[in-house]
């Protein structure tokens, strides 16, 4: 794939897929509930189909009409025992939301993905799923996992590291325990799962206090179908977002995008930036916080982030570099570990692309550093993204600023946003 400078701006109203991480919850809490649910607006990418294809493998009745899904759930303890391995491409989403899923029903299954997916951690799900009494056997901490039938038991469990798909593979878990399973949070992760389950009538209590979340989740009680309406994906907006940031006479309006607070750093960062961006007709839907972004061309200042950010925005940081190297001044964004075991190590991606595009960038310790410069000199303008799709995207919409950029293996966007390249040029846009 190849991105070029454009010179028009970027202007109109894109159509933005659904939420990944709300259509993958979409998929699995409604393959266990009681009752139909209609899901509209379910993310038709290679990740969710493979959340959905692990289900009918397990027995669920999914009907897929195209304007919409519909899941004919039996209950927590419908799933069959599939009759072969269950592959997950890309998707940690689904690997750790399944373990937890699995961990807790009465046959042996077995996870497997592709090449990437089986280089990320494993134990950060396994080891805390152990406590609960579940038999998992890893590849030194990596895909392949079996999970054996087991008793889960109700447990009390720390929540050392900061993610949102370690947490809801034990809250699935919890859901098929006898007792009570406490999980304390101490940093701010994702809450979609947790928001589902209590809209499915899940026996569940959430309390935040000052520095911590515990959440309470009593087992064996049968969640009840409701229909679905999946918003827009903010992840996939901010690539919207920054291109018109940054190129200018752009101005772009995007609609039904999720604002959920637990994952809205991005629009937060770009703020303090001194982007002009504006959520509009801000309103609820089944739980989430729902807005429409109008976004003009703006000159950004640089900024410092701290560690909390990442807490709000992990996935957001490739698309948010590429603002800062087109800022008035430095950046700093600081605690970035995380980055490093996500599809790619992606801070060691953000790093030699953007100096490959002539930025003057470092990586100290976990923090990322960048200056910006009016002047690009190009070291290599192809860009190598290790199938990561938000490397790709991000490295897109640099192309449109100073472009050509070759960006290899740009098949992966079809993990999140199949459409991406078809949307964006309708906007003014030069990648082919």
């Amino acid at each position: 794939m190849i991105s070029n400078r454009i010179t028009k701006g970027i202007n109109g109203s894109a159509n933005i897929p659904g939420d990944k991480s709300i259509s993958h919850r979409s998929i699995i809490i409604p393959s266990i509930s009681n009752g139909i649910c209609e899901i509209n607006n379910l993310l038709r990418s290679e990740d969710v189909f493979h959340t959905l294809n692990a289900f009918k493998a397990m027995g669920v009745k999914i009907e897929d009409n195209q304007h919409n899904i519909i899941i004919h759930g039996k209950g927590l303890n419908s799933l069959e025992k599939p009759h072969d391995e269950i592959y997950l491409g890309n998707s940690g989403t689904s690997a750790r939301l399944l373990t937890g899923l699995l961990s807790g029903q009465k046959f042996r299954s077995v996870l497997t993905g592709d090449k990437s997916l089986s280089k990320r951690p494993m134990k950060r799900i396994a080891d805390p799923l152990k406590k609960m009494n579940a038999k998992i056997l890893t590849n030194n901490g990596t895909l392949p996992i079996i999970i054996e039938s087991s008793n889960l038991i109700s447990s009390n469990i720390d929540l050392k590291i900061p993610s949102a798909q370690i947490k809801s593979g034990l809250l699935l878990a919890s859901l098929n325990t006898e007792g009570t399973t406490t999980l304390k949070e101490y940093k701010i992760t994702r809450d979609h799962t947790e928001t589902m389950l209590e809209s499915f009538g899940a026996n569940i209590e959430i309390e935040k206090l000052e520095n911590t979340k515990i959440i309470k989740i009593i087992g064996k009680k049968e969640l009840i179908s409701k229909n679905i309406s999946v918003p827009n994906d903010l992840s996939s907006s901010a690539f919207f977002i920054v291109s018109a940031l940054i190129n200018k006479n752009s101005h772009l309006i995007l609609k039904n995008i999720n604002n959920n607070p637990t994952r809205n750093g991005i629009i937060l960062a770009l703020k303090k930036m001194g982007a002009n961006i504006s959520l509009l007709n801000q309103r609820s839907n089944n739980n989430e916080n729902i807005c429409d972004i109008d976004v003009t061309s703006s000159e950004l200042n640089g900024c410092e982030l701290g560690p909390e950010f990442a807490d709000l925005m992990i996935d957001e940081y490739p698309i948010l570099a590429i603002a800062a190297s087109f800022a008035n001044s430095p950046s700093i964004f600081k605690g970035l570990n995380e980055l490093k075991v996500k599809e790619s190590d992606r801070l060691k991606l953000i790093l030699l692309n953007l100096q490959n595009c002539g930025v003057n960038c470092k990586v100290k310790d976990d923090d990322l550093y960048i200056y910006p410069t009016k002047n690009f000199n190009f070291i290599n303008n192809t860009i190598q993204t290790d199938f990561d799709h938000r490397i790709a995207m991000a490295f897109a919409i640099m192309g449109t600023k100073i472009g050509p950029l070759n960006i290899k293996d740009s098949e992966s966007i079809n993990t999140s946003f199949p459409t991406f390249i078809e949307e964006f040029n309708k906007l003014g846009g030069q990648i082919f």
